[in-house]
Formats: structure tokens, sequence, C-alpha cells
């Protein structure tokens, strides 16, 4: 199948992100979410970064219309459903997920490929949400999408060579670099960088430095572009937390447990930049 139209649901950074680089790349995009409002966000957001990308020189104006012109927007499921792929980009919620990927299944061509931007829930377990089973998979995008080369490709246990070569190919003409890797939980790249995001938030609730210092430690002493704790707050205390839940849970191994101080600072409404405040303040 040559990819020609995409279903996103999700107007927040991720799903916004996904319809960005999909509208640059020559695709029409259908961006969709709950509410007007989300919607409205999104395309703000959007709209802001081809803004900024013009003003760097990055891209012409002439590219940005373009861009902008392959978008559309809707309330449902049904505003894409002549799409040829269908990517979730909602909350790391089972039931959110569930939903809308019935939903898709209903509405979608048979031969549509169904995904999920899922970070760390079960790829062959929401498969089991949608028909055909074998045109499900993960297609897991980095934050923040524009500027992320990553793409993980997850197969599920009943995913095709075909649905994974199409999610491969998609990526690639995103200008992502696609690895592929099978279900399990966290996948690749969070099953190594949550517990390090951790463990630095239990450095710093033990006082072992400070957070600015932990980060400036990471930064220069392993060359992280980034230091973890400032990386937990531009992924999401909230979200972080929940991928550690969901990485104990699964993989049945206290390590992954969350740190105290993490769910004191969720509790607290410190989510990270989106609440202006977390392990910084913003």
């Amino acid at each position: 199948m040559k990819l020609r139209k995409v279903l996103v649901a999700g107007a927040g950074q991720m799903g916004a992100g996904i319809v960005l680089v999909a509208a640059q790349a020559g695709l029409q995009v259908t961006m969709i979410d709950v509410a007007d409002e989300f919607i409205a966000k999104g395309v703000a957001g959007i709209d802001k970064q081809l803004a900024r990308a013009v003003e760097k020189g990055r891209i012409g104006a002439a590219e940005r219309d373009a861009a902008r012109g392959r978008i559309t927007t809707g309330l449902d499921v049904a505003a894409g459903a002549d799409a040829d792929l269908f990517i979730e980009a909602a909350p790391e919620s089972l039931d959110i997920k569930r939903d809308l990927l019935e939903r898709a299944a209903g509405a979608l061509r048979p031969e549509a490929v169904i995904a999920s931007n899922t970070s760390s829930l079960s790829v062959s377990t929401l498969a089991g949400f949608v028909t055909r089973p074998e045109r499900f998979v993960g297609i897991h995008f980095f934050n923040p999408v524009p500027a992320m080369a990553l793409v993980e490709i997850v197969r599920g246990a009943a995913t095709a060579d075909a649905t994974v070569a199409l999610a491969r190919g998609f990526a690639e003409s995103l200008g992502k670099t696609p690895i592929t890797v099978k279900d399990s939980p966290g996948f690749v790249v969070n099953r190594i960088l949550f517990p390090m995001i951790n463990e630095a938030a239990r450095a710093l609730a033990e006082g072992v430095a400070s957070a600015a210092d932990i980060d400036t430690g990471l930064k220069l002493g392993a060359n992280f572009p980034m230091g973890p704790l400032a990386l937990a707050d531009l992924v999401g205390l909230d979200t972080t937390k929940a991928i550690l839940e969901t990485l104990e849970r699964d993989l049945g191994d206290p390590r992954y447990r969350p740190c105290p101080l993490l769910g004191e600072l969720v509790a607290a409404g410190k989510l990270g930049r989106k609440s202006g405040a977390g392990f910084f303040t913003y």
C-alpha cells in the first residue's frame, strides 16, 4: 500500500507533532480530538512551529502554506475514515486507547493499518481491540516529534511483515530513523531511560546533589544533551510515573517502582513544563 492519507487521534504535543511532520512530508493528515478547544490548541502549536521554521530559513512561506493546507481536523474518526494509516496518540490509558482503536477498526477500510504511539502499553494487547490484528503495529515517536530522529516500530505477536515494512517506510518518509523491536515492556529506549530518570530522582530525594548539579553531571560527565530531571519535566512527571508503574507491573521487578518524590510532585500538580513546575521551575 502507498500511504497518502494519515489519521491521527490526539491533538496534544505528540499527536500535533506527528501531524506536522507528516504534513511536511507531503501526506494528507486529519487530526482529531474530543473537543474543539484541544484541536485549536494543537493547530496553534503547529502554526507556531511552521512560523518558526520560516523565520529560521528552514522552509519557505510556500512550503509552510502547502503543509498547512494538507491538515484537516475533526472530532471523530469518521473525519478521516478514508485514511491509509491511523495512529492513536492518546494518553497512556488502556481504556481510552481501547475506545479509540475499536472505533477506528469499525470506521476505516479493512486494509488500513492501525497503529499506536504508546510508549509503554503492550502492542499485542492493544491489537486485540481491532479486527485483523495483523494490520496493527506500534509506531512510537519521541518528544518533541519534529526534532527527534528515532521511531520505534513495535511488532506485536500478530503483526504481519507487510505491516512492519509499511510502518518503517512511513517513518523513513518523514526523515526519521526506525528501529524494529519486539513487544516488550518499555520497548528499548524507555526500558533503559526511565530507570535512569528514577535513579536521578532518588539521588535528589536523598540529597546526593541538587537537581541542577545532577543534570549538569550527566550532561558533562556522560555527554547527554539534556539532564534526566529536565527530561522528565519535558516528558511530564505524570507520564514518567505512569511508564515506571507499567514497567514495574509488566516486568514484575520492584527496581522500576517510582521514587516517592516523583509521586509527591505529581500529587502536588507539579507535572513539569506543562504545569510550569516539576523538578525545575519554568
